[in-house]
């Protein structure tokens, strides 16, 4: 395995200067950075974590999350993995319940068990108030992924996602079509995500004119089962829909099912809409309308941001406090063969 010696060797620097660059030291020669970092992608090198660990220094971050849509968490953990590995840090993974009691003291326990600088946060434990005051007396550093228009607040570093605009991109592409009839199925009430997506669609159908029937907004989860239920209780109505916008691809994937019991044709009698570009919007047939969101940049952006925050609280205590870094995005609409135009025969 490569050392640190060959590092330098290959730079043409010292030993210290190689140390400092792995360890993010301000006032390195940006020239001098450049050749440590090209010798250590050409040999391979893989800092000390144990060594690191003796200085004191944080050898990891944690990903934390409670939430049953696999895909999202993989793709999280993809993007945070990557900046860990390019940052030097180890990644914990450390599934949790967010609604259990003691939630609060097994996050506290888990930074003090192990050697972690800090947490990445998803929802429903990002936006949980309670939880985010009690990391803050600790003193605990964290990111929080969120979803929302805008930060929340200057509490803590964030990420957040603009699904409202997204939402009401979605369905008015599907009033742009006709349809007046639009039901909403909701996901997990806990989760921010689901307020800001009907928000969305409520948005659109006002600006559009179009009244809001509660008939045709059904509370659930993020589940497939949810999808094939909420759809078929839409499908027993005396007047049907004319399209469904489901929050997220699994519920829509469950709707195209419930769709088929029912002899229903998709797009021609029901078009169906999702949210964030799973492999379920791109593995049933007809493919998923639905909107584009990079979990893996997500996740990539959130370590970084945290790890950022991690060095800047470790070289500049002295400094006065800056704001929380907070960086947004906004999913994008995809339109494929799910939706198309109202069949005013049905």
């Amino acid at each position: 395995m490569p050392t640190i010696k060959d590092v330098a060797k290959l730079a043409r620097v010292s030993f210290k200067t190689v140390s400092r660059v792995i360890n993010d030291v301000d006032n390195v020669n940006p020239e001098l950075s450049a050749r440590v970092r090209a010798a250590i992608d050409e040999l391979g090198y893989q800092p000390n974590l144990s060594a690191r660990q003796l200085r004191g220094r944080p050898t990891s971050i944690a990903f934390i999350y409670d939430n049953p849509n696999s895909h999202y968490i993989i793709e999280l953990q993809k993007g945070i993995l990557a900046e860990c590995r390019k940052r030097g840090y180890e990644l914990v993974i450390h599934p949790c319940d967010s609604r259990a009691s003691d939630i609060l003291e097994e996050l506290s326990q888990l930074v003090r068990r192990v050697n972690i600088g800090g947490l990445v946060l998803t929802p429903p434990l990002s936006e949980m108030r309670p939880v985010v005051e009690s990391l803050l007396k600790n003193k605990l550093r964290f990111v929080r992924i969120i979803s929302g228009c805008e930060p929340p607040d200057a509490l803590s570093p964030c990420v957040f996602v603009d699904d409202r605009r997204a939402a009401l991109e979605i369905t008015q592409h599907l009033i742009d079509n006709g349809h007046e009839r639009i039901a909403f199925l909701g996901g997990d009430p806990e989760h921010k995500s689901t307020g800001e997506r009907l928000a969305g669609y409520h948005a659109a159908l006002e600006d559009s004119g179009i009244r809001i029937d509660p008939a045709l907004i059904v509370d659930g989860s993020y589940s497939f089962e949810s999808g094939v239920e909420r759809t078929r209780q839409l499908l027993e109505l005396p007047q049907r829909p004319t399209a469904i916008f489901a929050c997220n691809d699994e519920i829509a994937a469950g709707t195209l099912f419930a769709a088929r019991m029912y002899d229903v044709d998709v797009p021609g009698e029901l078009s169906i809409a999702g949210f964030e570009d799973s492999p379920f919007s791109r593995q049933t047939w007809p493919n998923v309308t639905t909107a584009h969101q990079s979990n893996e940049e997500l996740g990539r952006v959130a370590a970084s941001v945290l790890i950022d925050e991690i060095d800047r609280l470790r070289d500049k205590k002295n400094d006065a406090p800056s704001a929380p870094e907070a960086v947004g995005f906004s999913p994008e609409l995809v339109i494929r063969d799910s939706t198309g135009p109202v069949n005013e025969g049905h």
